[in-house]
């Protein structure tokens, strides 16, 4: 009895030696077990371990991608002669400029929005610029005898103007000659969205196109190649160098170690997102845990109760299965690590054509450890509970009663436990995501859909014990199924209902991203935006629209790019930006003044300035920006604008309609901040009627052939080109999230599979009785069919509520219901149920009643 006792100095190795003999048993019953905590912690390796294999290659290739050890950018100007003596003593120095233009056939029956990037003869100063007919760039982009200049373009650009090698091309107010496809562009990533594809020119080039006036919309890039390499952190020394030494540059500066910070960002919220899905098909799996270990504990009653009978305690008996609980559990989550850590190796080689950035693969213990935490943790979660329960049961109990007391609470230190590693598996979610207020958001409702789901399960079960007697013999009999003691009702609500409630908030958010895009956005947005439109074309510019769209609405709005220098006299760079709305402090922004209130905004707080005002520069911020900065009226603002640093007193604050994109800004100044500066003008032209294409198509022409120097976008061409990408995300999302609904479909045949010996015993009763096996088969196709449809309500509502917050709250647009996201909810919650229930019940139909009797 002592050699039982958990005060012994033997008693946890004699558990251990307890748990070995019974794991020697095989792993029969757990296979269920070990499927789910695979998956789940193979995703979430997998998925972080990938992260960190792009972060690694951005981060190696980081000189190639930014195009230099440091990059400085300006908008409007290039630099003054002091800045650019200060830059060429930092290294080497390539200068280049990137704009909107647009790139029109030498006939003018056609036009594309372009991104024109002219470059010096440094560039590139890191990495190789491939052509596809392997010339070099230099020869490609010469001036040649005839004094053409030569141009390299975007194979997407060719085949849309359907050009070739040796084709001219006209680029504002003069043509060159396309010599070369790009293969491979070097630092392509450094630049951010593009909104159409690339065309190369020479610097030298650039003055004849007639596209730089004072006040365009050029950005110029100084890309140096620092005379002695240093270390990143000496790297970030000489960027705050560069800022102290030249604070009213109004440049924005990045290092090879922050190459591309959008697209890490991005890389950042996607492995979050992703993460989460594997947490959510780990939790999922939990359920799976539970229930393979009930059924466990089933056919170990006998044993345990043996034990009991000889002196062994409660605490004796958790320790054996609890150490064998965790074994299984470093199984699962062995071969979900070797998944995880394999996935950068074989994304290596599948995709590396494909990816912008050649991936690291690599082993990384602190992702592999990530997932080795989080496997065990959600399997302790799941798995204390039903071992707890078994603590108390006494001998007796457990001989007679076949389900271990399952109404009956564990002890108060089992159900803390259970809570503490709950609260530990929840809090490591969050603190280790990369925006933690999703986060939390994201396991808050997945946490509160468990409790539904449990609370759903037992309210199916009492509505079905008080429902009356009916009179088809199948459906009494679902009905008893469903509330019985063992019922597999709590398993299968608990199983799919997650998996569903995701699949369904994803379709809905999907569904209304779509709806925005191409029926809200489309109908309210203006067809064209019209851009760097300078003073002496302004007024030629609008008379030309009007006279070829007499009937639409015409907007213009000065249009000026500054960045946010300092908040209150805290720089940009340091501001606090966790409430939201840090995008506005990233890089340059667009900005006007205006005389009067914008017709498309609303003052929320505050008052609007005289139409004569000339005090001090105000400013209005918009509203949402406002609070999520935590600004207020009164507030002070620094921005710099053409190499200018100006101050202004924050005025009021608006409330912006983003989704019509009509034209909106965050700031908008008096007019008297920008008295004499040089700036270009936007202009809209929108329709209140529906007009045929090829109408919007010959104003297009019309203003690419008589003001060439002036870019315009197409709305309809932007909306379908963001809705292919909505479309692609969508894609990518669905299948990732699918390793929920595995994780779902496997504890679901994990609960039917613990159910399967129960139900022998019922079927062949019943068949002794004189059921017959179509019957049979009829009772429990309605049993699953009730429950499958129960689920999938639940999964419509949960899921639709968080499509609705995300929608709404998150995205700030506007949510509708979907009735088809209803219809694919409850196919497929109805699918799997009766499917897989009728899979295991045909195979228990067809047991023999004799052999099965003997064993009663």
């Amino acid at each position: 009895m002592n050699s039982f006792s958990p005060a012994a100095p033997s008693g946890l190795r004699l558990a251990m030696r307890f748990a070995w003999r019974e794991l020697r048993g095989g792993l029969s019953g757990f296979y269920i077990f070990l499927t789910c905590i695979a998956l789940g912690v193979a995703a979430i390796t997998g998925v972080t371990s990938l992260s960190r294999s792009l972060t690694e290659g951005i981060s190696q290739e980081g000189q190639a991608i930014l195009g230099g050890d440091m990059s400085f950018s300006i908008v409007h100007r290039q630099v003054s002669e002091a800045e650019s003596t200060y830059l060429s003593g930092l290294g080497q120095v390539s200068e280049s400029a990137t704009m909107r233009a647009m790139a029109r056939t030498t006939d003018d029956s056609d036009q594309l929005l372009i991104e024109l990037k002219a470059i010096d003869g440094a560039y590139p100063l890191y990495g190789e610029m491939e052509l596809a007919n392997g010339g070099t760039l230099a020869e490609s982009l010469a001036r040649n005898e005839a004094g053409l200049w030569g141009a390299v373009a975007d194979t997407a650009l060719l085949n849309r103007l359907g050009l070739k090698s040796g084709d001219m091309l006209s680029i504002g107010r003069t043509q060159v000659e396309v010599r070369a496809a790009i293969a491979r562009e070097p630092d392509k990533l450094a630049g951010g969205m593009e909104f159409g594809p690339r065309l190369m020119i020479s610097s030298a080039a650039l003055p004849d196109t007639g596209l730089i006036q004072p006040g365009s919309l050029v950005q110029w890039h100084y890309k140096i190649k620092l005379a002695d390499q240093l270390s990143d952190t000496d790297l970030r020394q000489a960027v705050e160098t560069a800022r102290d030494r030249q604070p009213e540059a109004g440049w924005r500066i990045r290092s090879r170690a922050n190459a591309a910070p959008g697209l890490q960002r991005s890389i950042e919220r996607f492995a979050q997102f992703l993460s989460l899905v594997g947490l959510t098909a780990l939790v999922v799996g939990g359920v799976g845990v539970a229930n393979a270990i009930r059924a466990f504990l089933e056919t170990k009653r006998q044993v345990i109760a043996s034990l009991k009978c000889l002196g062994a305690t409660g605490t004796f008996a958790f320790q054996v299965y609890l150490l064998q609980i965790l074994a299984l559990t470093g199984i699962g989550v062995a071969i979900g690590l070797l998944i995880g850590a394999s996935l950068p190796f074989l994304a290596s080689l599948a995709l590396q054509n494909v990816l912008p950035v050649q991936l690291v693969a690599g082993i990384y213990p602190s992702e592999l450890g990530l997932g080795v935490l989080f496997g065990f943790l959600t399997a302790l979660a799941f798995a204390l509970w039903p071992l707890g329960q078994a603590h108390d049961v006494p001998p007796t109990a457990l001989l007679r009663d076949p389900g271990f007391g399952t109404k009956t609470r564990p002890r108060r230190r089992y159900q803390i436990a259970t809570l503490v590693t709950v609260l530990l598996l929840a809090g490591i979610a969050v603190l280790l995501s990369y925006d933690k207020w999703i986060a939390a958001i994201y396991v808050g409702a997945a946490v509160v859909a468990l409790v539904l789901l449990s609370l759903i399960s037992v309210a199916i079960m009492r509505l079905a014990r008080a429902m009356p007697p009916v009179r088809s013999t199948a459906l009494r009999l679902a009905i008893g199924n469903i509330h019985r003691p063992g019922a597999l009702t709590p398993s299968i609500v608990l199983s799919l209902g997650l998996g569903l409630t995701l699949l369904a908030s994803l379709a809905l958010i999907d569904g209304n991203l779509r709806r925005e895009l191409t029926a809200t956005i489309a109908d309210q947005a203006p067809s064209f935006f019209f851009v760097d439109i300078q003073g002496h074309e302004q007024k030629a510019f609008e008379a030309m629209l009007r006279k070829n769209a007499p009937t639409a609405n015409i907007d213009t709005v000065p249009m000026l790019r500054g960045r946010i220098v300092s908040l209150n006299d805290i720089p940009a760079s340091d501001y606090d930006t966790s409430g939201g709305s840090g995008w506005v402090l990233r890089g340059d922004r667009g900005i006007t003044y205006e005389q009067d209130l914008p017709e498309n905004a609303k003052l929320t707080q505050g008052t609007w300035w005289e139409p004569d005002y000339s005090g001090p520069p105000l400013v209005s911020f918009e509203d949402e920006a406002l609070r999520e900065l935590r600004l207020k009226i009164g507030d002070k603002i620094k921005v710099n604008v053409l190499g200018r640093e100006i101050t202004a007193e924050i005025a009021n604050a608006r409330d912006v309609e983003w989704r019509s994109l009509a034209i909106n800004f965050v700031m908008v100044f008096s007019p008297n901040t920008f008295a004499g500066a040089p700036h270009s003008f936007l202009m809209t032209l929108g329709w209140d009627e529906d007009v045929p294409e090829e109408k919007d198509l010959e104003i297009l022409r019309q203003a690419a052939r008589d003001f060439p120097t002036i870019a315009t976008v197409r709305v309809k061409d932007a909306i379908n080109q963001v809705n292919d990408l909505v479309a692609q995300l969508a894609l990518a999302i669905r299948g990732a999230s699918s390793i929920t609904l595995i994780a779902s479909i496997l504890v679901l045949a994990g609960a039917l599979a613990a159910g399967h010996r129960s139900r022998i015993y019922d079927a062949v009763i019943l068949k002794t009785l004189g059921a017959t096996r179509v019957k049979l088969i009829l009772a429990y196709s309605l049993e699953y069919a009730l429950i499958g449809l129960a689920t999938a309500v639940f999964a419509l509502i949960a899921g639709s509520l968080a499509a609705w917050f995300v929608i709404t709250e998150i995205m700030q647009g506007s949510f509708i219901f979907l009735p088809g996201t209803a219809v694919m909810a409850v196919g497929l919650a109805l699918a799997f149920t009766v499917g897989f229930g009728l899979i295991g019940t045909w195979k228990v139909l067809g047991e023999k009643p004799a052999s099965v009797l003997r064993n009663l």
